[in-house]
């Protein structure tokens, strides 16, 4: 069926393009896999997350799963880290659609790296080279009406709320309604 617009971006937009090191990030390597299990591990990561790191071989599979899903441009992910190179966090794109431009913001960061405004950061950093070098169109950010921290990054990082998907993820304890915050690059 022939199609009524032609793509934003065109297949392999992503794929031609070494994940770069960004400002205060980077891509992950082996040695965070401690830092991967010990996020993973952590109460407030399971309350928000749908997934579980028991050891060491399931945090070395979560990080080697990247350069592939970079390659078929679907999700990226990078570690925010410390002036030391150290990880403290994650910073990630999922469902990466380039015929329409646009992708989901992921984040989370270990428990002692909270409060700083490293999360805010970190998105706005990975904002601006969506918008700038990859030319995406929208970014979004949802998470549970109920995670009031990540509401306060998406805003303060310039994602204002647009509405609310109801029901629409499912966490451990059940359903939850969704803000979705979205950014446009004209914005």
């Amino acid at each position: 069926m022939p199609m009524l617009t032609q793509p934003a971006l065109a297949a392999g937009t992503l794929r031609e393009l070494e994940q770069p090191r960004l400002t205060g990030m980077r891509p992950w390597h082996e040695g965070d896999a401690p830092a991967v299990r010990r996020a993973f591990a952590g109460p407030e990561i399971q309350r928000w997350h749908v997934l579980r790191i028991d050891d060491d071989d399931e945090a070395l599979g979560w990080i080697a799963q990247w350069p592939r899903r970079w390659a078929d441009e679907e999700a990226a992910s990078w570690a925010v880290v410390d002036e030391q190179d150290r990880a403290l966090g994650q910073i990630g794109l999922r469902g990466i659609d380039l015929a329409e431009a646009k992708a989901h913001l992921s984040y989370w960061l270990l428990p002692e790296a909270r409060g700083r405004g490293l999360a805010v950061r970190a998105v706005g950093v990975l904002t601006e080279w969506c918008f700038t070098t990859l030319k995406l169109h929208r970014l979004t950010i949802d998470h549970s009406t109920q995670n009031e921290q990540s509401c306060r990054v998406a805003t303060a990082a310039g994602f204002p709320v647009e509405g609310v998907l109801r029901g629409s993820m499912l966490h451990a304890d059940g359903w939850h309604d969704a803000h979705i915050h979205g950014r446009l690059a004209v914005d």
